[in-house]
């Protein structure tokens, strides 16, 4: 589903610094992965190459057979509104309009009339324990509740990809844990690929697999998941080094 080749990104000025160096790994619908690094290595900077808000030195992104890398700006805004979901340490939710209308927005820009709508509104609020809240204004809630508002908003539209960049940053460490739990829930539960970019050694462990990057690259740790191809390359090593009995 998800396929990304040998991404490069650097940034010039006075500082002049690659942060990203021959990227690759793939995943496939369903996968819920952690991508975990220290601060500045450049996990935000994948996530947004690989969600085209921004562009590769060099490299490729293919979503569903599609070369994201290839696509014109308006293009590209178009399979995003479609194909992709967000939700950010920061909720940006509008306050002016309800829980219930914030949900709804992604559909809205894709044009979906108001009776379906509605309907699919209705079935995520209550995948993140919101049902009753949907015409609640943003004040009113938590911010853990927030944060689910976010969620429900990332995957009204039935995106293929969902990105999840530090989600419980603000958040007490009982809403983190509800939140990250609905969060793959959810994901899982529509079918769609997720990443989530993380601090946390406890919030990568809610996913199926957690990569890390350093400067040296993306390498796979733990358990075995979406890509498998950095666990084999592992497994080789370990192979070689390990003694003959």
């Amino acid at each position: 589903m998800l396929s990304i080749r040998n991404l490069c990104k650097s940034f010039s000025g006075p500082r002049a610094k690659t942060v990203l160096r021959d990227i690759s790994f793939e995943l496939a619908s369903g996968d819920y992965v952690a991508v975990m690094g220290e601060s500045g290595i450049g996990k935000s900077t994948l996530l947004n190459l690989i969600a085209g808000l921004d562009r590769p030195d060099s490299g490729q992104v293919f979503l569903d057979g599609e070369d994201l890398c290839a696509l014109g700006d308006d293009a590209l805004t178009l399979f995003r509104r479609k194909h992709m979901g967000f939700v950010f340490q920061a909720f940006h939710i509008l306050p002016y309009l309800s829980v219930a209308q914030n949900v709804a927005l992604p559909l809205a820009l894709n044009g979906m009339r108001n009776k379906p709508m509605r309907r699919r509104v209705g079935a995520l609020l209550d995948s993140v324990k919101l049902g009753e809240r949907g015409e609640s204004m943003p004040h009113e809630l938590s911010g853990g509740e927030m944060q689910r508002v976010a969620i429900a908003r990332a995957l009204v539209h039935k995106p293929r990809l969902v990105f999840a960049d530090e989600p419980t940053g603000n958040l007490d460490p009982e809403s983190a844990k509800e939140v990250l739990a609905l969060l793959r829930q959810c994901v899982k539960g529509e079918g769609a690929a997720g990443i989530l970019v993380t601090h946390s050694a406890a919030a990568a462990r809610t996913a199926d697999k957690t990569y890390v990057l350093t400067e040296g690259g993306l390498r796979a740790q733990g358990h075995a998941g979406a890509s498998g191809q950095v666990d084999r390359r592992r497994g080789e090593r370990d192979r070689r080094r390990s003694p003959r009995s």
